[in-house]
């Protein structure tokens, strides 16, 4: 199965492991509870997925790379005990307690959570000492003589034997144990996941048009060649990084991440195509409405590669605006949520300032126990240390009840100005990016690939739920659905 099955699956068996009966005791017993062993090529996004359900299903999550550890580690240093049998003394050897385990206990202290995933990956590449610890941990939840605490649910992952020489083949009674999930990778599901995670813009573009490109693996003479999808979202983490400090993206750096030298070779040329075409055509001036003639005569002459690329350009450009009004909308609203609990309490509050204070400093803790947990995503920390930021520059000073509720509404009164201010510019720039489209493509191959990336998209979609656009819907209906759909989209596959 893709990944996003695989995901939808390991969340159903969250739920049901979790699942309680009436007296409050889990419907399947914790011994008929088999692990999910998640078994694929390296990189495909296995631990990424695990994060994912950890943090939609609101449990904890303790996640360990097995190769790291040693058997003392895992199962703990031996120690001497006395026990009295049949009245006399005896030296008994146990254990300290595993360092996994007693991560799982010390991450309930943390958080307060008392179920959650233990995520053990390259589970079927121990060392030959770790090897019978990692199958009495399959088949009885235990390692050592400590067991894995009721209502923790056992993840693991390993890779075929073809991609790892280290690889351990399981017998019939582990595999009789557990829950065998095998993944594919897929593009088309990963571009999903990349979009939401915000992959650089340059390298979705490129592999719209070199899909097969998206993951190799390859052993030649020459020895092993390969990319993955996490080698992707690493280069692009580091091109982001690098922009913002104006550092050249060379091959060599490409290299570093994409391990198939014709690929990164490839990767590294469109990398310098996209940003002449991005110098060249002036995306920001499309967005605002000023566009020359030259720039469309250029797309006329100009061959499908570098078509697809300007209306990738014009895609990251827009959903650039979007993102920001979603941005602003996302502290507006919190802004919002804070003022009206302070509104309810600074009516019987002794000191206004005091009763302000109270609620944010509630409000950063709330944040700080989430980000513990794991629940809190990067955008939400970011919209809610802003928050915070300007909280604290905009307290009221009043004693008053009403008066100080009047100044701290002050600060809202500006950030609602901001909020309506990049709803325009988003609303604006998709008008106009529409009219470009209209313009420079009027045979409608580009604009079933820039209608489908608007629908594809997460941002874009929540902002036509509040902001409908027309000419979105119009395309929507005529480009993505029925037989003209089906014909454009098996003519861009014979471009590839």
């Amino acid at each position: 199965m893709n990944i996003k099955e695989a995901k939808k699956e390991i969340k159903n068996t969250v739920k049901a492991y979790l699942a309680k009966d009436e007296a409050g005791m889990y419907q399947i017993p914790a011994i008929r509870q088999r692990p999910v062993l998640l078994m694929g090529p390296p990189g495909i996004g296995k631990t990424q997925i695990i994060e994912q359900v950890a943090r939609e299903c609101q449990v904890a999550l303790v996640s360990y790379t097995i190769t790291h550890h040693t058997r003392q580690s895992a199962v703990g240093l031996p120690c001497i005990k006395e026990e009295s049998y049949d009245g006399k003394l005896y030296s008994v050897t146990e254990y300290t307690m595993s360092e996994i385990i007693a991560s799982i206990y010390e991450k309930m202290k943390q958080t307060g959570l008392t179920e959650g995933i233990l995520f053990i990956d390259e589970i079927n590449c121990v060392s030959e000492t770790l090897a019978p610890t990692m199958l009495q941990f399959l088949q009885c939840k235990t390692f050592g003589n400590q067991k894995v605490p009721e209502g923790w649910i056992i993840v693991a992952a390993g890779n075929p034997p073809e991609y790892n020489k280290s690889v351990r083949e399981f017998d019939m009674v582990t595999w009789d144990r557990v829950r065998r999930i095998d993944i594919m990778a897929d593009y088309t599901i990963w571009r999903e996941y990349a979009r939401e995670a915000k992959v650089h813009s340059a390298l979705l573009s490129y592999l719209e048009l070199r899909p097969k490109n998206f993951y190799r693996i390859e052993a030649d003479v020459d020895g092993l060649q390969f990319v993955t999808a996490r080698g992707w979202e690493d280069l692009s983490n580091l091109m982001d990084a690098y922009e913002k400090l104006q550092i050249p993206v060379t091959k060599e750096v490409v290299e570093e991440f994409i391990h198939y030298e014709d690929v990164a070779e490839d990767v590294a040329a469109y990398l310098e195509l996209y940003q002449k075409y991005q110098d060249d055509y002036g995306v920001e001036d499309i967005l605002q409405g000023q566009v020359s003639t030259e720039v469309y005569q250029r797309l006329y002459q100009a061959a499908f590669d570098e078509r697809l690329s300007v209306v990738h350009l014009l895609l990251d450009g827009l959903l650039r605006n979007i993102r920001s009004f979603l941005s602003q909308k996302a502290l507006t609203d919190e802004w919002y949520a804070f003022l009206k609990e302070y509104r309810k309490q600074v009516e019987d509050a002794k000191d206004t300032k005091d009763c302000y204070l109270s609620l944010l400093e509630q409000s950063i803790q709330e944040l700080e126990h989430k980000k513990a947990a794991g629940f809190c995503q990067k955008e939400e920390e970011q919209t809610k240390r802003q928050l915070f930021t300007l909280l604290r520059q905009y307290q009221p000073a009043a004693s008053a009840a009403k008066e100080a509720f009047e100044e701290a509404k002050q600060g809202f009164a500006i950030q609602r100005e901001a909020l309506n201010q990049t709803k325009q510019d988003a609303i604006q720039s998709l008008e106009y990016a529409f009219d470009f489209m209209e313009e420079a493509f009027p045979a409608g191959e580009e604009m079933v690939v820039f209608v489908t990336e608007l629908t594809i998209s997460s941002e874009s979609t929540r902002f036509f739920l509040e902001y409908p656009c027309e000419r979105y819907l119009q395309y929507s209906e005529k480009l993505l659905i029925g037989t003209r759909r089906r014909e454009l989209l098996s003519e861009l596959e014979e471009r590839e």
